[in-house]
């Protein structure tokens, strides 16, 4: 009967040097965008909006109607991180996350109606970029 301990050792080293070849390969990271759309008056969106964000700022100057019955609700600011406002200053869309089966960490929140603020954020609500948008 031949021992298995030899072939365990072997899958466990190729197992090893496979993990270490993955870890220590950087992620590829696609050439950035000058812009990814443009407002109503020629204003170029910054390159960290993703291509969805397009279709979602035309939801909003429209009005809707919006893919999910999130879009167009208050957004709470709890986490303290945009300018404090009053309640219902702020209202949240979701930016589609291609491959996501739900909507995913990628939101616009816009601030006033209309809106005159717009921020971004691509980790739920971790973290905020503002940028210009006039539709």
């Amino acid at each position: 009967m031949r021992s298995w301990k030899p072939l365990l050792v072997l899958v466990i080293v190729v197992a090893a040097l496979l993990w270490q070849r993955h870890a220590s390969t950087p992620p590829e990271t696609p050439p950035p965008a000058a812009s990814v759309a443009t407002a109503a008056d020629g204003t170029a969106l910054p390159a960290f909006l993703p291509p969805e964000a397009r279709r979602t700022l035309a939801l909003i100057a429209r009005g809707g109607p919006f893919p999910h019955a999130q879009d167009g609700v208050v957004f709470g600011n709890y986490e303290g991180l945009l300018p404090k406002q009053p309640r219902g200053y702020y209202h949240e869309y979701t930016v589609e996350t291609p491959g996501a089966r739900n909507r995913a960490a990628r939101r616009i929140i816009t601030g006033g109606t209309p809106p005159v603020v717009y921020y971004y954020t691509d980790d739920h609500y971790r973290s905020f970029r503002r940028f210009a948008w006039q539709p």
